[in-house]
């Protein structure tokens, strides 16, 4: 009997030699090209996917991507993917792993989103709060943009490592506020701590009058939270274009890594302002880093490892419901081995350098 991860390997293998026309199957084609694969995707109102990134980079060969909206949350948007309204989204590693155990057939393929010491998340309280660690939080409300994704198992992490128990942590209220008007609440005293990042954590900082408790970058370091997933009937039927895809956004997010930062923000504001969605770059101009650990978005096994083992902790999941091997592959993904393809520089060149493989 074959496990997902041995599919998984047959088809990145057959993608190699199988002609894209092939591979295709029954899937839509442009009218433009009839070889091309239509890939269905959400976006981020004011902000650049890294799909999106790899289309304007020329690097999604023989892939058309199709913007279906934008999504509302990681869990909104993998669930897309398995109901098979969309081909791709991404979302928080746990949020994957609880879905996969609960049968859904998807596997992550890249990582697209973590923390580093230029992009990060805090959690963040009133200057003059009388907060001031994690017990101070039990009965309190903590904002966030949405339940059992990212934030939860963050906060919830924090407050386990400074030494609540079980029955403290569940007092702790976590409180659904959407992102924009998180700030507007901690300081009307409607919160009591709220979850800010990007360019809205950078314009309260500087205003004033808050202080972070804890970020996730001091807590887990340079860190993968995130991975882009696909439908596994997707990469069985058509493993070139999903070597395509994969490969197209790994380029993407390794350019992202090694491109001055001035020109990776003008090409994400180009980007925003020439598709015609009725929105601003303004957040643009906020971008830092990618925030992905791995080159080229290199998935690491301790990236699904942490959350599985945290969710087993808190009788979530049980150990051995799903394996953290089973939840990804860096098949599709050419810098899994180390070899670096041409184009993946700032200037055209290949870019060097030592990378972890996927079973290291």
């Amino acid at each position: 009997m074959h496990s997902r991860r041995d599919i998984l390997r047959y088809t990145a293998s057959a993608g190699a030699v199988l002609p894209l026309a092939a591979a295709c199957g029954t899937s839509e084609r442009s009218a433009g090209d009839p070889d091309a694969t239509l890939v269905r995707y959400q976006g981020t109102a004011g902000s650049v996917v890294f799909p999106e990134l790899a289309a304007d980079l020329g690097y999604l060969d023989g892939i058309e991507l199709e913007w279906i909206g934008d999504t509302t949350s990681g869990p909104q948007d993998i669930q897309a993917v398995a109901t098979g309204d969309t081909d791709i989204g991404g979302a928080f590693n746990g949020a994957i792993a609880k879905l996969v155990a609960a049968g859904s057939p998807i596997t992550s393929v890249i990582s697209y989103y973590g923390s580093d010491e230029e992009s990060f998340n805090g959690y963040y309280v009133l200057e003059d709060s009388e907060i001031t660690g994690a017990r101070d939080l039990v009965g309190r409300k903590v904002a966030m943009n949405t339940l059992g994704a990212h934030h939860e198992f963050v906060v919830r992490e924090w407050l386990a490592r400074e030494g609540l128990g079980p029955d403290e942590i569940a007092r702790v209220e976590l409180t659904v506020v959407p992102p924009a008007n998180t700030e507007q609440s901690l300081r009307a005293g409607q919160v009591h701590a709220a979850t800010l990042g990007g360019i809205l954590r950078e314009t309260a900082v500087e205003r004033g009058g808050i202080r972070p408790l804890f970020t996730d970058e001091a807590l887990y370091g340079t860190f993968s939270y995130g991975s882009l997933v696909l439908r596994d009937e997707f990469v069985e039927e058509h493993p070139d274009a999903t070597l395509s895809l994969v490969s197209g956004v790994a380029r993407a997010i390794r350019w992202s890594q090694v491109t001055p930062r001035e020109e990776v923000v003008d090409r994400f504001a180009a980007i925003v302002e020439g598709r015609g969605r009725n929105e601003t770059s303004e957040v643009i101009r906020y971008w830092r880093s990618s925030g992905v650990a791995g080159t080229g978005g290199v998935v690491a096994q301790e990236e699904f490892a942490i959350w599985l083992e945290w969710l087993d902790r808190n009788g979530e999941l049980p150990g051995g419901s799903v394996e953290a091997s089973d939840l990804y592959t860096n098949e599709f993904n050419p810098f899994h081995n180390g070899t670096f393809p041409e184009g993946s520089g700032p200037d055209g060149q290949p870019v060097g350098g030592p990378t972890e493989s996927e079973d290291a």
